[in-house]
Order: structure tokens, then C-alpha cells, then sequence
């Protein structure tokens, strides 16, 4: 089941292409020419990134460490697009700037 969901901000059209994961929602808002199949994927990626990063994410992951989500949505992503697709290269560049933090 494709899970998108077409909506209207500003006379612009765009599509919220979400994923559900255990009791956490993931969504991206993209263009409609976007392929959500790619979408869904990008959210699979992310999770399987926090997951690896936190030990299975939960909520209160993603509250309470919010910086380091970030940090894992920056190294992932850049103006809206895919920058990143090995897990194992932005795990190693979290870890380092982690790493840097500490030695601060």
C-alpha cells in the first residue's frame, strides 16, 4: 500500500508521503513529479540509520536527542535531496562529529 496523501499550501501542490514504524509516523512533504516510491525508501534508510544509531529508536529518542537526529538528517540529506545512501559512511560521520563534541 502506497501511503501518500495529496495536499494544497499556497496554491502549490504537494504530496505528504509517509511511513509508519511501530508507533512513530515518518513523513516527507515533496513535489507530486516526486516518485514516492523513492520517498518511502529514503524514510527506510533514515530509520534503519537510527536504529543502528540509537538501538531501536523510540520516541523519546528523538525527543530528548533531537541535535543528533538533526545531525543524522544533515548527513543524509542536503537542500532536499539524497546525499548520502551508505549507512555505514553517515554512521561513521556522526560518530566523528560526536567524537569532536566530546573532545570540545
Amino acid at each position: 500500500m502506497l501511503s501518500c496523501y495529496p495536499l494544497s499550501l499556497y496554491k502549490v501542490f504537494f504530496d505528504a508521503v509517509y511511513r509508519r514504524y511501530a508507533g512513530l509516523f515518518f513523513t516527507l512533504c515533496v513535489d507530486v513529479n516526486d516518485n514516492e516510491l523513492a520517498c518511502l525508501e529514503a524514510i527506510h534508510l533514515f530509520v534503519e540509520i537510527l536504529d543502528q544509531y540509537f538501538g531501536n529508536v523510540c520516541e523519546l529518542d528523538l525527543v530528548f536527542n533531537f541535535h543528533k537526529v538533526f545531525v543524522i538528517l544533515d548527513e543524509y540529506f542536503l537542500a532536499g535531496e539524497v546525499m548520502e545512501t551508505s549507512k555505514v559512511q553517515i554512521l561513521n560521520r556522526v560518530h566523528e562529529i560526536d567524537r569532536l563534541i566530546e573532545s570540545s
